[in-house]
């Protein structure tokens, strides 16, 4: 079924408002991770550094998440969004300075790895707030009858932008060089503060003041239990992220072994933009939500098989078509996901769902770096990446098996109760 209405969310002014900050913040805090990524191997040479950096974010991204979630749903999204933007601001101004070679002129390399990492350990607790922050200020711009038309533009925003970042990351090194790449950086997170302020204050959903803060972090965490379609949707997401996250170490293939230097890192990068920039677009005119559990599962499996190949591959252009269709399944898998995850959560839960999906799905992709340092490092660079593409294409068949439920997951019925809201 063709959808008639697939800009209807553009009508709203401030979601218009809402996507650029989403593309903006996205698109700096992973053009950033690259260029730290790149930096960081130029300094140490080692594939278990550039893991280092995930787990470095990941562990105060997951101490803080169900917390930021509590706090989420309890304070004005739109002014808590700006307070972590300008964090994020502040830290990019830190990485700007510490790449500056007028300023570590005088410092060893050991130092300056270490501030590195000091700030990307301080953005991890910024972003536990963005995630669920964004997800619930959503809510609060379009009716619920175009929650699933927005998610879909959402998530393209979101997932063109974590593509597109890495992969202008990857050209502005070898252009511009890692200095003025962050640069680059600073100015796309100042354009998400400057643009948010076009957005009004929103209402408080949840104002329960007695409810502690232990019990309303637990009431999420049974919510996303219970809701299968939801905790399908996040912990398949989960499993494949984490062992299929072959891109942490693009930097070692792009340098050692396909030996195509930072311009073919910059394809390399952008060749997942490009899937998913062609899939997302066309899924705003046919929409998914029928049988999303089995193209949940297909195109998971199907980004798992893209991951083995790149893995095995040894021709340079081979490799960028694999990520390719990299970039075309796990961008259909997010919009699934996020439309599961719309539909599905009562306004008053969104900042805790959006937590523990966070703690599920977004912590996975630093964990995911980091065990594809680690494998790297133990198995070997090659033998890592089809270890993970084996384990993602393992996760989906035991997914469907485990759970025929989530198989016939079907998103219609909800559409139609939406629209009658």
């Amino acid at each position: 079924m063709v959808n008639s209405e697939p800009y209807a969310s553009f009508k709203y002014p401030e979601f218009n408002r809402f996507l650029l900050v989403r593309f903006a913040i996205v698109f700096a805090w992973s053009m950033q991770f690259v260029v730290i990524e790149w930096e960081v191997y130029s300094i140490t040479k080692s594939p278990l550094a550039l893991g280092y950096i995930g787990l470095l974010e990941v562990i105060p991204a997951v101490l803080m998440a169900l917390f930021a979630g509590h706090v989420a749903d309890r304070k004005d999204n739109r002014t808590l969004l700006m307070n972590c933007i300008a964090g994020f601001s502040v830290i990019s101004l830190g990485l700007f300075l510490l790449t500056w070679p007028l300023i570590v002129a005088g410092m060893s390399s050991q130092t300056v790895l270490l501030g590195i990492y000091a700030l990307v350990f301080l953005g991890g607790f910024v972003r536990a707030f963005i995630g669920p922050t964004v997800f619930s200020l959503m809510a609060f711009i379009l009716p619920r009858r175009l929650y699933p038309n927005g998610a879909t533009w959402n998530s393209t925003a979101g997932q063109l932008a974590r593509v597109l970042g890495p992969a202008l990351g990857g050209f502005t090194i070898g252009m511009i060089g890692v200095h003025w790449s962050m640069c680059v950086i600073l100015v796309f997170s100042l354009l998400a503060l400057i643009t948010l302020t076009g957005i009004s204050k929103k209402p408080i959903k949840h104002k329960e003041t007695e409810q502690s803060v232990w019990n309303s972090l637990t009431e999420g965490l049974r919510f996303v239990y219970r809701e299968k379609s939801v905790l399908g949707a996040i912990t398949l997401d989960m499993v494949a992220v984490l062992f299929g996250g072959a891109v942490a170490i693009l930097p070692v293939f792009a340098q050692d072994i396909l030996k195509v230097g930072s311009e073919g890192f910059g394809i390399l990068r952008a060749a997942p933009a490009v899937g998913t920039s062609m899939i997302m677009i066309v899924s705003a005119y046919f929409p998914l939500y029928k049988n999303a559990g089995m193209k949940l599962l297909s195109m998971v499996f199907g980004f798992g098989l893209s991951i083995l190949v790149f893995g095995l591959s040894t021709n340079f252009w081979l490799s960028v078509v694999a990520l390719f269709f990299s970039g075309v399944t796990d961008g259909v898998s997010m919009i699934i996901r996020d439309t599961i995850l719309q539909l599905r959560t009562p306004d008053a839960m969104r900042g805790r769902v959006a937590s523990v999906n966070a703690v599920f799905v977004g912590s996975s992709n630093e964990l995911g770096a980091f065990e594809s340092g680690l494998t790297a490092r133990l198995m070997g660079t090659v033998t890592s990446v089809v270890f993970g593409g084996t384990m993602t294409l393992l996760t989906v068949l035991t997914t469907g098996i485990a759970l025929p439920s989530f198989r016939k997951l079907d998103l219609e019925e909800d559409l139609k109760k939406q629209l009658t809201e």
